[in-house]
């Protein structure tokens, strides 16, 4: 009999929730909580799988999350799950910047990883979060592109970072952001493995050698030799959603973020913590422009706990 009652109490709750999300939430934050169980500060686990795993003997392996990829990693934000791969191919480059590479990130929102998504092209939020995964990657300098330039107006490389959220529950921003760092930090090839250190080769990314023949006019690149990337800040970030202009919920999910007046999310440079960029989606409210000192602060707080992911 109690199972029943239980059971029943649950149904109505769920149907509740669907028909009257703001109102179920609000009934939540009334007692400092959230529908998850977290308080409105609290942040969900962090896992991350990069393309380098370590083996019982304490030897590097080449067991990658893409193995077809050049690097690759697997990051889990809560039951945000977020896949990404890092290939290389060498292209001409622009006219106008003869001795700068490319560093190409995207976000797929397949249609399995929710129901909010449906089969077919490229969807509009996929597309916005595209351009400011590039925004944030440009403004860090991650990757400077005169390191990516094999020979002055002839050839150069292009970094291709591909991400695909394979169950999402809200704030894919983070966890895609932190896949695409991962992935790029440990690009790697098992003939350079041997001559790294274990600490090396959990950091170092590298690329094949390539040299560009005049005479020929063609480019020649080998794997036995090896010209590292250089990664030269690691951006991380975090998100807060401002509800009812007086609440902020740090890492919002999937059934919070519809209801958000808006959407502040806070990137910092995880080993120095210095400020790369703060971005504002959704009511430009009082309250909000308010917010924002504190998200910063929170994601200072907050940061420490990211640094040994990426």
């Amino acid at each position: 009999m109690t199972t029943t009652t239980s059971e029943g109490d649950a149904l109505k709750a769920s149907v509740f929730q669907r028909l009257h999300p703001r109102v179920y939430l609000e009934r939540f934050l009334a007692e400092n909580v959230r529908p998850d169980g977290r308080a409105t500060d609290v942040w969900r686990d962090v896992n991350v799988n990069v393309g380098v795993c370590v083996s019982g003997d304490l030897q590097p392996t080449e067991e990658r999350s893409i193995s077809t990829a050049d690097g690759s990693a697997l990051v889990r934000l809560g039951n945000t799950t977020v896949v990404c791969g890092v290939k290389a191919e060498i292209a001409e480059p622009e006219l106008d910047r003869e001795g700068e590479g490319f560093l190409v990130p995207n976000l797929d929102l397949p249609a399995m990883c929710s129901p909010k998504f449906k089969p077919g092209p490229p969807t509009e939020e996929a597309q916005v979060l595209s351009d400011r995964l590039n925004e944030v990657l440009v403004a860090s300098g991650i990757l400077p592109l005169e390191s990516l330039c094999i020979h002055p107006g002839k050839a150069v490389w292009v970094i291709y970072v591909d991400a695909t959220c394979i169950n999402y529950d809200g704030n894919v921003f983070d966890a895609t952001l932190l896949a695409m760092v991962a992935a790029l930090k440990n690009s790697l090839s098992p003939l350079f493995i041997q001559n790294l250190s274990l600490a090396q080769s959990k950091r170092t990314a590298q690329l094949p050698k390539a040299t560009f023949d005049e005479e020929t006019g063609r480019t020649t690149c080998t794997r036995k030799t090896k010209s590292p990337l250089h990664i030269a800040r690691t951006p991380v970030a975090m998100s807060f959603g401002v509800f009812d202009s007086t609440t902020l919920l740090a890492d919002p999910t999937s059934f919070e973020e519809p209801l958000l007046d808006t959407t502040i999310s806070v990137v910092l440079d995880a080993a120095s913590g210095d400020l790369i960029s703060a971005t504002q989606l959704g009511i430009d409210t009082t309250a909000a422009q308010g917010a924002l000192r504190n998200c910063v602060d929170a994601a200072t707080k907050r940061r420490p706990a990211l640094v040994g992911h990426v």
